[in-house]
């Protein structure tokens, strides 16, 4: 996040041509992102759990997940505890940017060295590679510290987004990933494994996928579609736990083809629907459905009952560019607009 006081004004003025009430929000909002990070940057000060605090061999991430829709779901998954038994933890970030800047830092270059990270998530490339800062806006004042690492500082990282963003959904799906992180399961040797899904965040595509369709508009652009053609809080729930549950199916075949003793199924961050009169998530936002994610406990035993085709090159370090439009696109994709 830029410290800029003229570029704040600047952006202000423009997004007040089209939205006064908008421009007031944004221009308060980033001043006190700049105050936030500030403070929360610093690790004695920062509001929530590390993972690597946590015990973990594999830690898999359900982007945007909330704790309530896991237990919701928990019945249906065999490789899921009981929901009275999926314990939580206050996250890092209250957004993906902020909680990868502030998990992933040179305070755990040790442990980060001998962790293997898979994401979907496009924002591992911005923050590991490009060195982004959340939120993109400028803010007018403060002095947040940078101490996140690089790709390079990872045994290794493989980004998805890279090679196997699909075309129809413009997002890494979770097969893909799941064949990824089997392939490097069973190739590799680290201490620990990082696996970093990209659902249920939107868009939702559970349906879409099992009716082999594009996405409607509604699915691909809940929230901004909210109140249009009937669309409620209601039905985007449905779709969030439909979206969960896809993804929850591949998770179960995961940890079928994957030897872990000590596995957890966690979020990087929670999704709001109307708490606060706000919708999805934001940086900087102390919300409990935001900043308390899940933390089930579970093993995993490699069964050999799947072997998926070649997707990454295990020896591949996966630290060559990716184009910003592209890592954009999918970030656009993801409700970033």
């Amino acid at each position: 996040m830029p410290i800029d006081f003229e570029q704040w004004v600047s952006d202000a003025r423009q997004t007040w041509r089209s939205s006064p009430k908008r421009a007031l929000f944004e221009a308060g909002y980033y001043a006190y992102c700049g105050v936030w990070l500030t403070v929360t940057s610093r690790r004695r000060l920062q509001l929530g759990t590390n993972v690597y605090d946590r015990d973990w061999d594999l830690l898999i991430l359900l982007d945007a997940c909330r704790i309530d829709a896991l237990r919701h779901v928990a019945s249906d998954f065999d490789v899921l505890p009981a929901a009275s038994d999926i314990d939580s933890m206050w996250s890092l970030g209250s957004a993906s940017a902020e909680w990868l800047s502030k998990t992933f830092t040179h305070d755990y270059a040790d442990e980060i060295a001998e962790t293997i990270y898979l994401s979907a998530n496009p924002y591992s490339v911005k923050i590991f590679d490009n060195g982004f800062c959340a939120p993109p806006n400028a803010a007018p004042f403060g002095f947040p510290k940078r101490n996140t690492v690089k790709s390079s500082d990872f045994k290794q990282i493989y980004n998805l987004t890279r090679t196997h963003c699909d075309e129809r959904y413009n997002v890494v799906l979770p097969v893909d990933l799941t064949d990824a992180a089997i392939q490097v399961g069973r190739n590799t040797d680290a201490h620990r494994y990082i696996v970093h899904y990209m659902q249920p965040h939107v868009p939702y595509l559970a349906r879409a996928i099992a009716d082999d369709r594009d996405m409607t508009a509604a699915e691909r652009d809940a929230f901004d579609r909210l109140g249009s053609n009937g669309l409620d809080y209601a039905t985007i729930k449905r779709w969030y736990i439909e979206t969960l549950s896809y993804t929850l199916e591949w998770v179960r075949r995961l940890v079928e083809n994957f030897d872990a003793e000590k596995v957890v199924v966690s979020a990087d961050h929670g999704e709001l629907f109307g708490e606060w009169h706000m919708n999805a998530h934001l940086t900087g936002l102390p919300h409990p459905k935001l900043k308390r994610v899940p933390w089930a406990r579970t093993t995993a035993t490699d069964t050999e009952s799947y072997h998926p085709e070649p997707v990454v090159d295990v020896d591949d370090e996966g630290t060559d560019a990716v184009a910003d439009d592209i890592v954009e696109q999918q970030l656009e994709a993801l409700g970033y607009h």
